[in-house]
């Protein structure tokens, strides 16, 4: 059997390509396809050195570094991709992978970390975020994401089977596509964390500094609180706003980007992990608590499911009800009255529940469970297509049978 795994583009290792390199692992032998790859060799190990097949984009100048620009052109380019020798395909997609072109013997898996979203309901954020609300530019982006939106819809039909990464984003594909999903929670890498019970007196956070993570909303929460002490790890556009807001602000201290070591001892030791994304699934959380620290969250999308609210019998977090800073203060005011109620080792127990192993084994039984479905479905057509209907058989005719008089048909 010949397997092909396709991803939208290979750029940089983040969470999606977390999901690819485990698949890569459950089907080490697959063909690698994408939109574009320029993968250094340090993220190509994670992915078992695998190179991909690319498309015509990968040629166009400044693709390593522009390439959302060639976003219109990026559902004829997936097309291109010849998959017509191949029996599996999977497809890991939050934009257009799931759009190769496939034929009816070929079983297509798509694992869906999101619809596209800037072209389904987040479309009015990322446009006003783009500073694309209006204009000229608005108008040919509207354009542009009304077409990528039909286009989205319209491959849907090439897929057989969608996993959602959460029950979050399975709704958006019953939204968008009108079709059913199963959920498969995406890898978290539990054992590169370890749990630490002691904590030391300041909050932690850590993500990309893009307008939709809203770190700047955080350093703002914890300006107001100067007794409180945060800690921020990362880098990125609203670097310089963040900056901004903490220059008044010595309880805050801004590290930039960090290798994984760094990062890692600063969240084992944190007394709770501050997210105010709202992600479709969102690893860091999860980390977090796999070293037994708590989390206070945005309420909104997969956070609902892999943290535990001060609901549930064995708390692992706190939930806020919206991104301002005013609701992100009272919610560290919430766990600081009620966080002993939260251990180091339910947090631990929680993050467990996302382990790769765990996504490992449940990719390989769905895929596994589909092709013995689809082989049998096959078998059975072409069983049918072999037999010939009663009806069709000619029946055995004598000469005084009255069926068997030959009526001829007069000219007009």
């Amino acid at each position: 059997m010949k397997i092909a795994i396709v991803h939208d583009w290979l750029v940089t290792y983040a969470g999606a390509e977390r999901v690819l390199a485990s698949l890569i692992k459950i089907w080490p032998e697959a063909d690698l396809f994408s939109v574009i790859d320029f993968l250094s060799d340090q993220d190509r190990a994670q992915l078992g050195g695998k190179v991909a097949t690319t498309t015509f984009i990968q040629r166009l100048p400044k693709a390593k570094t522009k390439y959302q620009r060639y976003l219109p052109l990026m559902p004829m380019a997936i097309e291109q991709l010849d998959l017509s020798g191949y029996d599996l395909i999977i497809s890991s997609s939050h934009a257009v992978a799931k759009g190769v072109l496939c034929g009816p013997d070929q079983l297509h898996v798509s694992y869906v970390h999101s619809p596209i979203r800037y072209a389904w309901d987040l479309q009015h954020q990322y446009l006003k975020e783009a500073n694309m609300s209006a204009g000229l530019k608005g108008k040919v982006a509207r354009m542009i994401l009304h077409y990528m939106r039909m286009w989205d819809q319209r491959t849907a039909a090439g897929v057989d089977d969608f996993i959602a990464n959460s029950h979050f984003i399975g709704a958006r594909i019953t939204k968008s596509y009108r079709r059913e999903s199963t959920v498969i929670y995406p890898p978290v890498d539990t054992r590169g964390f370890t749990i630490q019970e002691e904590k030391q007196d300041y909050y932690f956070t850590a993500s990309r500094m893009v307008p939709y993570k809203r770190m700047p909303m955080i350093v703002e929460a914890f300006a107001a609180m100067p007794d409180k002490r945060l800690v921020m790890v990362g880098d990125g556009p609203e670097m310089e706003k963040a900056k901004a807001i903490a220059a008044n602000a010595p309880n805050v201290t801004l590290l930039g980007y960090q290798p994984f070591a760094v990062l890692q001892e600063h969240m084992r030791n944190a007394k709770a992990f501050v997210f105010a994304a709202e992600e479709d699934f969102g690893i860091s959380p999860v980390e977090a608590q796999a070293c037994g620290t708590p989390v206070i969250a945005f309420g909104k999308g997969g956070v609902l499911e892999t943290v535990c609210g001060l609901d549930h019998p064995q708390p692992t977090g706190v939930f806020y009800q919206e991104q301002s800073v005013p609701s992100l203060i009272a919610a560290i005011e919430t766990f600081e009255a009620s966080g002993d109620r939260i251990t180091a080792h339910a947090c631990r127990a929680n993050a467990e529940r996302f382990s790769e192993a765990r996504f490992e084994q449940e990719m390989r039984q769905f895929v596994e469970l589909r092709l013995s479905a689809s082989r049998q479905a096959r078998l059975s057509m072409q069983f049918r297509a072999t037999q010939i209907p009663p009806t069709l058989v000619a029946p055995t005719l004598h000469a005084n049978d009255v069926s068997a008089r030959v009526v001829p048909i007069k000219s007009v």
